[in-house]
């Protein structure tokens, strides 16, 4: 009850920060062109941790009055409230200062060894760093030893479950479709547990935008995509054993790098039943 009570709220608050800030998304700064070059507002993500921190701030007041059964906020709590705001701020900054010169690692990477930072590189480099800070912050609530190499490989965790959610920002919804399907199989083996809890109104959130996102009202950009992957990293790190994160790192891995050397968008319309599933509640092509 508490992990559906979390979705409710969570998906209230979005609807509700949205609706009162959507004049603010208006400026011209954020207008950007989505893939049938109708400009829309960017960044409008950043919805996602504000929702989550309504959400959370709510819980605090309720346990310090004794009302309901979650107490206190706790270690996974903090965690992903700390990552969600940590990761769409850094996602916002690329939606504002980024351009499409420089896209994927390999390019931010390539412009750091000219010597020259891009909007990109510090989200990259903020990003990995925040994803260590995370890692460690989860260890006490994560399974396994510690040490270098486990914090490392957590912290690897984090980081790539955050960019490759980017990687799916291509299509109205997508990014927040593929998250739910993430988040059908993480719950599973979170259960009812503080990682559920935790979790239940960023997924909440990103339900709240999605008629919007599939409406083409707004864009999540970098803001909202990096947000939601990075949530769903830290509800694995915080879930699963040792050994099945080393699994997921390694799957999350193969996927990011295989999202610079190919279209994950004509993978998914050349399959039939991924097409059918990415084209649910989008707008017809005008024909």
């Amino acid at each position: 009850m508490t992990v559906v009570l979390g979705v409710a709220v969570g998906f209230l608050a979005a609807q509700l920060i949205w609706k009162m800030s959507a004049g603010l998304f208006a400026s011209v700064v954020l207008q950007r062109p989505n893939y049938r070059s109708h400009y829309l507002p960017t960044g409008v993500g950043i919805v996602l941790a504000l929702a989550v921190a309504v959400v959370e701030g709510g819980r605090a007041l309720a346990a310090a009055a004794g009302v309901g059964a979650v107490q206190g906020p706790g270690v996974a709590r903090t965690v992903m409230l700390a990552g969600v705001f940590g990761f769409g701020a850094l996602g916002f900054v690329d939606d504002v200062l980024g351009g499409d010169a420089e896209r994927g690692w390999k390019a931010h990477l390539r412009a750091l060894v000219a010597g020259r930072l891009s909007a990109g590189g510090i989200k990259l480099f903020g990003g990995g760093v925040l994803a260590l800070m995370l890692a460690s912050a989860a260890g006490s609530a994560a399974s396994g030893g510690g040490g270098v190499l486990r914090l490392a490989a957590d912290g690897a965790l984090v980081a790539l479950a955050a960019n490759l959610a980017n990687a799916f920002d291509r299509a109205p919804g997508r990014t927040i479709k593929v998250s739910l399907v993430a988040w059908a199989g993480l719950s599973v083996a979170a259960g009812g547990g503080a990682a559920a809890v935790a979790l239940a109104p960023v997924m909440g959130a990103a339900l709240g935008l999605l008629p919007e996102d599939l409406g083409e009202k707004l864009m999540l950009g970098d803001a909202g995509a990096n947000a939601l992957g990075a949530a769903l990293g830290l509800g694995a790190l915080l879930t699963l054993g040792p050994g099945a994160r080393l699994i997921v790192t390694a799957v999350l891995l193969v996927l990011n790098v295989a999202a610079d050397l190919i279209s994950f968008s004509k993978v998914i319309r050349s399959t039939p039943a991924l097409d059918r599933l990415d084209q649910l509640g989008r707008l017809k092509a005008a024909s």
